[in-house]
């Protein structure tokens, strides 16, 4: 896009390297608290809390900001509803001047059982419509924590699915991962994609 290759040709400063974007995806109201196609929401809420970072309302999302060691990094949580993410996604990467390969999407993921957690650098929307409008905004790929949410549902009925609520065992297993995409954010924006996919995609 455009817009990229604009900030590109200009000379990137040295701390931009270090500024990250993390973006939780979900539905705002309190209809979709607790939704399987919140995931994303619960797990950067879950982040912030643990980084003691406090939420803003502000364009196109909550916006909160902390810092690991020597990488700084803007927490968004969309409030443009699920199909339009990208638009939150490309404001705040011009307005804060992040490059394509600092942005970091979580998202619910149909093909993975629940709590099943993998990274990846790429790869196509997979019907998943917040990364649909994510992918016709940004123009290019963008790493993603893809989180499990499962698919045990009757044909045709994928919505009510992904906006149905967990099971008490389904949210004591992702209870437990919380923590653990928490470490894999932070791996991301200190040791860097590759290293990170390493390290935990085997586990």
């Amino acid at each position: 896009m455009w817009f990229f290759d604009l900030f590109r040709k200009k000379a990137e400063p040295e701390d931009s390297k270090m500024k990250y974007l993390i973006v939780g995806l979900g539905n705002i109201g309190a209809e979709y608290d607790g939704t399987r196609h919140n995931i994303g929401f619960r797990n950067i809420d879950a982040f912030a809390k643990a980084q003691n970072a406090e939420w803003q309302d502000k364009r196109y999302g909550f916006v909160a900001r902390t810092r690991v060691k020597n990488a700084e990094m803007i927490l968004l949580k969309p409030s443009t509803y699920m199909n339009l993410s990208g638009n939150a996604v490309r404001y705040w990467v011009t307005q804060e001047k992040i490059q394509i390969e600092n942005v970091l999407i979580i998202v619910d993921d149909l093909s993975l059982p629940v709590g099943k957690i993998r990274l990846r650098g790429n790869g196509s929307a997979g019907g998943h419509n917040g990364l649909k409008s994510i992918e016709q905004v940004l123009g290019a790929q963008y790493a993603r924590i893809k989180f499990g949410i499962g698919n045990d549902y009757p044909k045709g009925a994928q919505a009510d699915f992904v906006l149905g609520k967990f099971s008490d065992d389904d949210n004591k297993v992702i209870d437990e991962k919380l923590e653990y995409v928490g470490e894999m954010i932070k791996s991301f924006c200190l040791q860097g994609l590759d290293r990170t996919m390493n390290q935990y995609n085997k586990k």
